[in-house]
C-alpha cells in the first residue's frame, strides 16, 4: 500500500503512512459494520474518495441520527485485528479534552475524552477519530468504493454535504491561536471543481454550532462572514499550516488576502 507513494521527506513518509492508517481504518469500520449508522466527512474523506490534492490527518465521521449513547468501543477490536492481518499492532491512547462537545472523540463515551490510534513501535505515528454523536441533520450520503486494502463500500456524505462542512470550519472552527490553512486549501479546490454547497445543511450547522446572531443565517450573510474571517487572517498563517501537506507548493504563491475575496465571489449554492 505504501508503494504508490513518494517518500522522499520526512512529511511525505508521515503522510502516506497516515493515509494507509485511514484506509485500513476505514476497511476495519466496514467489516464491522459501523457505516449502517454513520458516515464518513471532512477533509480526509475528500483526500480518498475525491483525490484532493493535499494529505489530511484526521478522521471525522457523523451519526445518522442522533444517540447520545452510542460508543464506538466495540470496533476497537475489528481495528486491532485488521491491522494485525497486515503486520502492525496497534494501540489506541486516551487523551483529555479540555472542554466538552457533542462529538464522541474517538471510541469513547465520555464527550470530554479523544483517543488516538498509533503504531505500537512508531508512536508519533498516529490517526485521530471523532464521530458526531449529536449531528447537524438535513444532509444526503452516497456511498464509495475504495479498492484498497480490499474492495468496500463506505458511506460518505455527497460532495455538496462535504463543501457544506467545510466551509462551517472555515467560519466557526475553533482556533485557538492556531489558523487551520488546510480548510482554506480545500475551500479552493471545491471552486476550482465548480461544487455546489447545500446551504441547507450549512444552515443547519451553523444553527447548531456557530452562529449566534439575530440575523437569519442566509447566503448573503455567509459571503459577508467569510470576507470578513478572510480579511482578518494573516495569509501567512494560512499557508504555513498546509504546506506539509501539498507536494507541489508552487499552488501556494497566489495565495493572497484578495485571491480568497475573489473565490469568495465564485461560490455557487445549491
Amino acid at each position: 500500500m505504501l508503494s504508490k507513494y513518494e517518500m522522499r521527506t520526512k512529511d511525505e513518509k508521515l503522510n502516506a503512512l497516515h493515509e494507509v492508517m485511514q484506509e485500513i481504518t476505514l476497511a476495519a469500520l466496514y467489516r464491522a459494520g459501523f457505516f449502517e449508522n454513520a458516515a464518513f466527512y471532512g477533509g480526509t474523506c475528500l483526500r480518498i474518495f475525491h483525490k484532493l490534492p493535499r494529505f489530511s490527518e484526521d478522521m471525522d465521521f457523523s451519526l445518522l441520527q442522533r444517540d447520545d449513547f452510542f460508543s464506538l468501543e466495540p470496533y476497537f477490536s475489528a481495528i486491532e485485528v485488521e491491522f494485525k492481518a497486515y503486520g502492525r499492532q496497534v494501540e489506541i491512547v486516551r487523551k483529555e479534552k479540555k472542554t466538552a462537545t457533542s462529538v464522541e472523540p474517538a471510541f469513547l463515551n465520555d464527550n470530554t475524552e479523544i483517543y488516538n490510534i498509533r503504531f505500537k513501535t512508531e508512536k508519533s505515528v498516529k490517526i485521530k477519530i471523532e464521530v458526531d454523536k449529536n449531528p447537524p441533520l438535513r444532509f444526503n450520503t452516497e456511498e464509495k468504493l475504495l479498492m484498497l486494502p480490499f474492495s468496500f463500500m463506505a458511506r460518505c456524505f455527497d460532495i455538496s454535504g462535504l463543501y457544506a462542512g467545510k466551509m462551517h470550519a472555515m467560519l466557526f472552527r475553533n482556533r485557538k491561536g492556531r489558523v487551520k490553512g488546510r480548510d482554506w486549501y480545500d475551500f479552493e479546490w471545491h471552486i476550482r471543481n465548480g461544487h455546489i454547497i447545500d446551504f441547507e445543511h450549512l444552515k443547519e450547522r451553523a444553527l447548531q454550532k456557530g452562529y449566534d446572531g439575530a440575523e437569519e443565517f442566509t447566503p448573503e450573510l455567509f459571503l459577508t462572514m467569510l470576507k470578513d474571517i478572510i480579511r482578518n487572517t494573516e495569509i501567512e498563517q494560512v499557508i504555513a499550516d498546509v504546506r506539509p501537506f501539498i507536494q507541489n507548493r508552487d499552488e501556494l504563491k497566489i495565495w493572497s488576502t484578495g485571491y480568497f475575496v475573489q473565490l469568495t465571489d465564485m461560490i455557487r449554492f445549491k
